[in-house]
């Protein structure tokens, strides 16, 4: 009898199962073994249960639930080929259904772990929509426009950071070697932090649509304008014009840690007296300007008790 049949590991290498998956679906009787040995227990498969066991394998590594793979092998051997299909197409389904679950949960994970990674991600996704007066966003455009970097390498600073917060809307630019920030107080944002970093034209194009085409400020500036954030869209609304563009996808430097210095290095001055003194006062000759290679000259401060 045994040299008409197939070992358990001839069947395990010709069947594509390992000889413990043999023993385990024996035991749940979905492929039972032709003859066991009384003495041995060494199971003995006939030759037509290769194709069985074959058909097994398949349906082991589709991921198919115990349950459905009796009916399957029941439906293949009573050659009821509607079953089979059915079987089949549902487990696919569940399989799909399943991929698209995991993809979206993954897709979250990969954001929560990104946010924790990097907790200023969690500052670029909220829809904000508020009033800012035109006036004011004007001239904090105007205040932090000249330090906005140029390099293309540096893509993150090629912008004006619009950090929103509470009331306060700050405006942040920086080529490394200076930074300039702007504060505009805002009205109807009561959502979480939001930080986007507008491109330099469309920065631009904000300033031009406050000051109007001509040059001078519009009977509208008067009024507070609409500045609205939807994912990586930021628009700017004037009455019936507006001006909108993507939002520069990069992070921008953490400019709070620069500018919140312990006690001792900073100092509170008049603007007025601080430009004069930097106008009328002496400066250092120091060659040319790494970012650029243009000539330049230095003002040296030295912050003391009473000021720089």
């Amino acid at each position: 009898m045994e040299n008409e049949m197939r070992s358990i590991g001839e069947m395990a290498r010709d069947g594509g199962l390992s000889a413990s998956a043999l023993r385990f679906y024996d035991r749940a009787g979905v492929l039972v073994p032709a003859w066991v040995d009384p003495v041995s227990g060494y199971r003995w498969y006939e030759p037509q249960q290769l194709e069985e066991a074959r058909l097994l394998a398949r349906l082991r590594r589709a991921g198919m639930p115990l349950a459905d793979i009796r009916l399957v092998l029941a439906g293949w051997a009573g050659a009821d080929a509607d079953l089979v299909r059915g079987l089949l197409e549902a487990h696919l389904r569940r399989l799909e259904r399943g991929l698209s679950e995991a993809r979206s949960e993954f897709s979250t994970l990969r954001v929560l772990l990104d946010h924790r990674e990097n907790p200023m991600t969690a500052l670029h996704t909220a829809t904000v929509r508020l009033s800012v007066p035109a006036p004011k966003l004007a001239a904090g455009l105007d205040t932090v426009r000249f330090a906005a970097g140029t390099d293309a390498e540096l893509a993150m600073l090629g912008g004006v950071l619009f950090d929103i917060e509470g009331e306060n809307l700050h405006l942040v630019a920086t080529d490394r070697y200076r930074m300039a920030i702007a504060r505009v107080h805002t009205t109807g944002h009561d959502a979480p932090r939001t930080q986007v970093v507008v491109p330099l034209p469309l920065a631009d194009a904000m300033r031009a649509l406050l000051t109007g085409e001509e040059g001078k400020e519009d009977k509208e500036d008067k009024e507070n304008i609409q500045l609205a954030v939807d994912g990586d869209r930021v628009t700017l609304e004037a009455g019936d014009r507006q001006t909108a563009a993507q939002s520069l996808g990069h992070e921008f430097p953490d400019y709070r840690r620069l500018v919140h210095l312990p006690a001792g290095r900073r100092a509170r001055i008049d603007t007025t007296a601080f430009r004069e003194a930097l106008e009328t006062g002496p400066v250092r000759a120091s060659g040319t300007r790494e970012q650029d290679g243009e000539p330049c000259d230095l003002s040296v401060l030295r912050v003391t008790r009473t000021g720089p």
